[in-house]
């Protein structure tokens, strides 16, 4: 008998000057190359001061762990790692090899500047006006009103197309999506798209339906249906799939995909070019 596995938990406390997401996303990735291993996740934003930097070191006194920092103000690493070394913990800058190495090839001194990153400007302003056309054009609202979209998804129910749409928004791209419902007919000027990505989203029938009794389940609904029916879910599937090669659009699995990771499939396609591609999962 193979003996159980057992997941480690540990410690990882990610202290920011700024809004924690680049170091948090950046701890994550990393963790996730290990298996069975589960970081209990202690995140200090915005640490801006001594006293919110002693705040800080006291919590991570009390969890002895890993301290993973992106602090850019000189007093308060050199005060980060002082107390990390007096409490016996390692320190980590994060960016620091990268930022080194691109200093190094482009000849040009760091800014001091704080959460630089997130600055008021252009690109600030059009993630906000891509993430409110996104929610204005959720799930066929805005119906003919999607001459301003850059990419559009398509796809029958609960294939992630709001929360690929919003990722995309965050990204500055100004994405609508379309929902296949049996029995009603798709707007007429999605086929009258010429600037436009459209996108179809496809998932395997057993996954769509495991999902689907899901979604019913947190709506304390427990009435069988077609939603749920095997055979109309195959139908609708095969159905949305004729359509996406009828009008040459591209189609992604999203079974055993991450709405990141579908998110950026449908990036490469709208860098890539709007061929008939098929991204598998």
């Amino acid at each position: 008998m193979t003996p159980p596995h057992f997941a480690t938990y540990f410690h990882v406390h990610l202290v920011s000057d700024s809004t924690g997401e680049t170091l948090n996303a950046m701890a994550r990735a990393v963790c996730a190359r290990f298996e069975n291993v589960l970081p209990i996740e202690h995140i200090y934003a915005l640490v801006r001061s001594q006293r919110q930097l002693d705040r800080a070191l006291a919590d991570i006194e009390e969890a002895p762990g890993i301290v993973i920092h992106t602090i850019v103000d000189a007093g308060l690493r050199q005060a980060l790692e002082e107390g990390c070394r007096r409490l016996d913990m390692t320190c980590i800058p994060a960016l620091d090899p990268l930022v080194s190495a691109l200093s190094r090839y482009l000849g040009a001194p760091l800014t001091s500047r704080v959460g630089v990153q997130h600055a008021l400007d252009n690109d600030y302003f059009n993630r906000m006006d891509a993430l409110n056309y996104a929610i204005g054009h959720d799930d066929g609202q805005g119906g003919q009103d999607l001459d301003s979209a850059e990419v559009v998804l398509v796809g029958v129910s609960r294939t992630s197309k709001t929360p690929t749409c919003i990722y995309l928004a965050h990204r500055g791209v100004r994405a609508a999506n379309v929902p296949i419902v049996p029995g009603r007919p798709l707007p007429e000027r999605l086929f009258e798209l010429r600037n436009a990505l459209i996108v179809g989203l496809t998932v395997a029938p057993d996954r769509l339906i495991q999902i689907r009794r899901n979604r019913l389940l947190s709506l304390k609904e427990n009435r069988e249906s077609s939603y749920i029916d095997a055979d109309a879910v195959r139908d609708e599937v095969v159905h949305a799939r004729r359509l996406y090669e009828r009008h040459g659009w591209p189609v992604i699995d999203v079974t055993r995909r991450s709405v990141e990771e579908t998110a950026a499939a449908v990036l490469n396609l709208l860098h890539g070019g709007h061929g008939q591609v098929e991204i598998l999962g």
